[in-house]
């Protein structure tokens, strides 16, 4: 059976892409035993991504070739500036982080990195770019998500985290996300390796980021 676009590519980074989603991050995540500093940590970083990913759905609206997909995308939208963003707000005030906490942490080097390919992969006005990094955005978190061992822990922090990247919905369009790279990846075969790779290294160094400290 023919590899696809996709599989080509995460095959291409499966070290670092196998090394984000077994990560002791998403393991002790999935224990619930993550020290709450190591992951208030993570999740002001994270919350960090919001405006910078909004940019880069918007330039997915944009650059879409069918009227179907951009609908895809605007739902989509809907929901992390709704209910992803109302999680991190209730994560920050059950972990004790205010906003001025938030504020005075610097941004870490992979979130900076993250945040200016997202932004540079959006300024491209290129569908296959912004596909590239949206499929490992998303099809990373869904990939260490979906291992989860059940019963999911007990504290909402951690357990609504892991069910924000594991759902029906989420996981319908991840697989959306897979369908479209692989019909228009291969017509910018070298761009959209480019931006692929660069996220994925980025991902992982993103939770290695967690316990820098």
């Amino acid at each position: 059976m023919t590899e696809s676009f996709f599989e080509t590519l995460r095959r291409e980074c499966a070290a670092d892409w196998t090394a984000a989603v077994e990560h002791r991050f998403v393991r002790e995540l999935f224990a619930g035993s993550i020290a709450d500093a190591a992951m208030a940590r993570y999740l002001v970083q994270d919350h960090r991504f919001l405006d910078a990913f909004l940019t880069l759905l918007g330039a997915a609206i944009a650059s879409a070739d069918r009227f179907e997909s951009r609908l895809r995308f605007g739902r989509f939208a809907g929901m992390v500036s709704g209910e992803e963003n109302d999680y991190f707000l209730r994560a920050f005030a059950a972990l004790g982080v205010d906003e001025a906490d938030r504020a005075a942490t610097p941004d870490s080097a992979p979130t900076a990195g993250f945040q200016a390919l997202m932004r540079e992969a959006a300024a491209t006005r290129s569908y296959p770019a912004v596909l590239a990094v949206l499929n490992v955005a998303e099809g990373l978190y869904l990939d260490w998500a979906s291992r989860a061992p059940q019963p999911l822990p007990e504290r909402f922090v951690h357990a609504e985290w892991i069910t924000l990247h594991d759902n029906a919905f989420f996981r319908d369009f991840v697989g959306f996300l897979r369908e479209e790279f692989d019909r228009a990846g291969p017509g910018a075969v070298d761009q959209a390796r480019d931006f692929f790779r660069r996220a994925v290294t980025l991902e992982r160094a993103f939770f290695d980021e967690v316990y820098a400290a």
